[in-house]
């Protein structure tokens, strides 16, 4: 069983000091998905232009096994709508 850390960096970081114990990399990989996944759709106004938003996730030792990274961009010919 392996003790996980979800983190999440953007403006504000949000540092999990509990953890989770999980048995294999593959649960790891869809609690980081759905926690992502989660937190865009309760936190999307926390979501800034321009500004890197990453979800890291750190094995029991404290070292990175994945992260999962947005950067939301908004391109100046596209500001006056679809075209």
């Amino acid at each position: 069983m392996s003790h996980n850390c979800f983190n999440i960096h953007d403006m504000s970081h949000a540092l999990d000091w509990n953890g989770t114990k999980l048995s294999r990399i593959d649960e790891v990989r869809l609690i980081a998905i759905r926690y992502a996944g989660e937190t865009f759709r309760d936190d999307a106004e926390k979501i800034v232009l321009d500004e890197d938003w990453r979800l890291e996730v750190l094995d029991e030792a404290g070292k990175p096994a994945f992260d999962i990274k947005l950067h939301l961009h908004q391109p100046v010919a596209n500001i006056d709508g679809c075209k």
